[in-house]
This record gives C-alpha cells, sequence and structure tokens, in this order.
C-alpha cells in the first residue's frame, strides 16, 4: 500500500473489523501514512461504509469498546475532538504508535500537543528504532521537527550493538540518520567510519563517513587503518577523499596510481597532490601514451592526457584510435574532442567501430559537424542490416541535420527491430518541421509525412504538410 487509493481500502476494511495486520504492513511506513490520509477521505466520500459513530454519534464519543482495527480509524477521524479522545486512550493499543507520531505533526494543536507528550512517555530505543522510518517522514511535514528530535534524543541513549540496526537498515533515510549522530557523538572510529564510506551505496553516506574520518585523523594519525578502505571504494568520490588525503598522510607519491583511474574526479585530485609533491601529471601521461602496442594501457591514461595536456598532445591520441582496446579507443575519441583537435575524416570510420562505446563517443565528437557529412552515407548506416549501435549514431547524427534528410531516416526508422529507436524515431517525426532552406513543396516531404500519418491527428497532420508546401523560415 503506497498511496491514499490503498488507504481507503485499507480504511473501509477497517471499518468492518479487518485485523490491522492483515490490511496492511505495520513495518512499512508509507503504509500508515496512506491509511491516515485514505481514512479521511472514506469519511468524507464514503461514510456508508464507516461505523455508526463515524458520522451520526454526539460528541464527545465513547471509543472504549472499539477494537484495535476501529481505533486506528479514530486516531486519523477528520474530527480533532474524536482524534483528541483517541490519542489521550491509545495506550490501550501499543500497536498504533505510528499513528501517534503521524498525529504529533496534527494541525490541531491540542491534538498535537496531546499526541507529543504520549510519544515522550512511552518511546524508548527499542520503539525508536522501529519507527525511526516512519518519524523520519514525517520529520519531513510542517510541525515535523518535533519528532526527529526526540527521536535522537532516544537513540543517542543506544548502545553500539543497537546502533547498528541503523546502519544496516534498507531505508537510506535512516541511515543518513544514524550515521550523523554516530559522527556529532563520535561513536566510531575513523577505520569504522572509512569502512562504511566504502560500503555503503548512499552518496550522502559515503561522503559525511570519508569526510568523518579523515577529520579525526587529525588526532590519531591512523592512516593505515584508515586509507585502503576509501583508496579501494568503489565510489569515485570516496576513493577521491582517499587520494587527496594521501599528501597530509605523507604519501603522495601514491597517488600517481591513480592518475589513471576510471573518474575523473580521482584522476583531477590525483593530480593535483602530484603537483603538489613536485610532479608533473602531463609528462606521466605523455610516457604512457607512447606505447601504442601496449595492451594493458589504461583508458585513464589516455583521457588524463587530454584533461591536462596540449593542444600538441593530440599527435600522441591520433595513433591510439586503432588500438586494440575498445576503451583506448573510445578514451582517445574523447580525448581529441577535449583538446578540440578532432579531424572529421579520421573519425567518421569509427562510426563502424565494433565497440558502442567507441561509436557512442564518435557520435558525440562529430555532432557539430554533422552537416558536412555525407547524408546518403549515414543512411545507410541506418539500415535494419547494421547493428543497433551503429544505427543509433547515423540516426543521431542526421537527427542533428534536420531538413529532409532528417525525415527521411526517422520515417524509415519507425519499422526497426529496436523499440527504443523505433520510439526515438517516431518522437523526431513528431517534432520535425521544415528547415529554412527547404525547397518549397517538396514532394517527398508530403510522402514520407503519409507514411507516418498514425503519428499524427488528421488536423496536425495537415497542418505540418500546409508547413512544407509554403517551406521553412
Amino acid at each position: 500500500m503506497r498511496d491514499i487509493g490503498d488507504g481507503t481500502v485499507a480504511a473501509v476494511q477497517l471499518a468492518t473489523g479487518a485485523p490491522l495486520r492483515s490490511t496492511l504492513d505495520v513495518a512499512d511506513p508509507d503504509d500508515w501514512l496512506a491509511l491516515d490520509a485514505g481514512v479521511r477521505e472514506v469519511a468524507w466520500y464514503r461514510s456508508q461504509f464507516l461505523p455508526e459513530w463515524e458520522h451520526s454519534a454526539p460528541l464527545p464519543v465513547d471509543l472504549t469498546q472499539l477494537g484495535e482495527s476501529r481505533f486506528a480509524l479514530a486516531l486519523c477521524h477528520r474530527d480533532g475532538r474524536i482524534r483528541q479522545e483517541a490519542v489521550s486512550q491509545s495506550a490501550r493499543y501499543p500497536g498504533l504508535l505510528p499513528l501517534i507520531v503521524i498525529r504529533c505533526t496534527d494541525w490541531g494543536s491540542p491534538v498535537r500537543e496531546s499526541a507529543r507528550q504520549l510519544l515522550r512517555e512511552v518511546l524508548d530505543v527499542d520503539s525508536a528504532l522501529d519507527l525511526a522510518p516512519l518519524i523520519l517522514r514525517v520529520g519531513r511535514r510542517d510541525r515535523g521537527a518535533f519528532g526527529v528530535e526526540t527521536l535522537g534524543e532516544v537513540l543517542r541513549r543506544a548502545t553500539n550493538g543497537q546502533f547498528t540496526a541503523l546502519f544496516t537498515s534498507p531505508d537510506r533515510i535512516v541511515r543518513r540518520f544514524g550515521y550523523r549522530l554516530a559522527v556529532e557523538g563520535r561513536l566510531l572510529r575513523p577505520a569504522e567510519l572509512a569502512r562504511a564510506a566504502a560500503q555503503d551505496e548512499d552518496n550522502l553516506v559515503q561522503d559525511l563517513c570519508a569526510t568523518a574520518a579523515l577529520t579525526a585523523l587529525c588526532d590519531e594519525g591512523a592512516y593505515e587503518d584508515v586509507l585502503p578502505p576509501l583508496l579501494t571504494a568503489a565510489n569515485p568520490r570516496t576513493r577521491s577523499a582517499g587520494v587527496t588525503a594521501l599528501r597530509r598522510a605523507g604519501r603522495p607519491e601514491k597517488a600517481e596510481a591513480f592518475l589513471s583511474d576510471r573518474s575523473a574526479l580521482v584522476r583531477a585530485c590525483a593530480r593535483y597532490v602530484v603537483r603538489q609533491n613536485g610532479g608533473d601529471p602531463a609528462a606521466w601521461y605523455r610516457e604512457q601514451c607512447t606505447a601504442l602496442d601496449d595492451p594493458d594501457l589504461l583508458p585513464g591514461v589516455v583521457i588524463g592526457l587530454a584533461e591536462c595536456g596540449a593542444r600538441a598532445d593530440a599527435e600522441l591520441l591520433r595513433p591510439l584510435l586503432a588500438h586494440p582496446a575498445a576503451g583506448v579507443r573510445a578514451r582517445a575519441v574523447a580525448g581529441l574532442r577535449v583538446l578540440d583537435c578532432a579531424d572529421m575524416e579520421q573519425l567518421r570510420p569509427l562510426l563502424d567501430d565494433r565497440a558502442p562505446s567507441v561509436v557512442r563517443e564518435t557520435a558525440i565528437t562529430l555532432l557539430p559537424s554533422a552537416k558536412e557529412l555525407p547524408a546518403d552515407w549515414l543512411l545507410e548506416r541506418t539500415g535494419s542490416a547494421r547493428e543497433r549501435h551503429i544505427r543509433v549514431a547515423a540516426f543521431r547524427l542526421l537527427d542533428a541535420r534536420g531538413g529532409v534528410v532528417a525525415l527521411r531516416a526517422a520515417v524509415g526508422l519507425l519499422d526497426d527491430p529496436d523499440v527504443k529507436l523505433r520510439t526515438w524515431a517516431g518522437q523526431s517525426v513528431q517534432r520535425w518541421h521544415p528547415s529554412a532552406d527547404m525547397q518549397r513543396g517538396d514532394p517527398e516531404v508530403q510522402q514520407l509525412l503519409d507514411r507516418s500519418r498514425h503519428l499524427f491527428s488528421d488536423h496536425v497532420l495537415r497542418r505540418r504538410k500546409r508547413e512544407a508546401k509554403q517551406g521553412g523560415g
């Protein structure tokens, strides 16, 4: 259950006495939030499904005879007096504490204050761990700060073992909150923070823990336990933090190994450390790139030279266009683009490369020159006999040309075996307009528009044909 529609279904089921735990997932905060909204939806528009007291009983209402399912409805009722009375009697049903959390942000001040007082009294470490996902979601609402502050106060009393539940939660919001508390309270050693930065999948946790680990080392200096997890992390931001710390750790020579990293961010940090140590990254890259037949040449070396080299270094990159490794060829194309030294005639053959990465980089590099490429040569490469990545690149360049050629290519791909390419071609036809240099009344355009009439309404098709007859511009 994820939205208000599911919440209304659950509300109707609870009103008929269905057990709470078979109606919604009590461990899912989104289910509770959907139920809270859904009850009021049902109360307004489907009151015939709710018990008698829901819409006709005098106030104050006696809730003492209600079972857990219907008591949950009372905690979500549209009438604030019923909600307040339900909050005051809710100690009978500790399983409904999630709804008390929601009532802590209630728009009615008496309801809100009663719920907050109750939450202060009953929330302990165990229940706080269970309710953390819900409290943190509700904390995004207006008046939601109370719950988050209370959660923090309670969890600061947790043991290291209990904190582990926060760090391993599948909910990234909970993990972020847990690590923030741990950093503020200095509950984790630098090595533990470094491992968390290397292992967690969330970027915010990675940055938080990596920064905290290196900051703590100002006092302890135990780099041998902290740097290895950071330098071997899969995430580039974490690796870059470790590389930058090599200088402070007195090990700047180790940064050279990261000059060829697959991440531009890590390479940039490595160049900074090498320069600060008196080295010349550009000279290192040039030396590596002279090994034209080296099968172990890394793509990061090739693009690294372009990132810090000069236009003259294009002479080292051009021979690498024929390197046996696809990654090196692709980076050589990208490097020539970065150096603004790309030669259209030299790169054209690479549009037929067997490696999609090479063809993709080549298409990107040739886009500014798309109108200078032979249209028929490109159209030939959109044929179904060509590999998909070649068809995609050729169409990308043809689409950038505009005019009749772009429309011809798009219509020709409407029957392409690849669904994504068909969709892209259809969208291209739909947004096509005659260019300024088009011949007025070109009969081919009329035929192409007729072939794609299923993409337009009759009105739009007539308008496009009229535009084509009048000419672009």
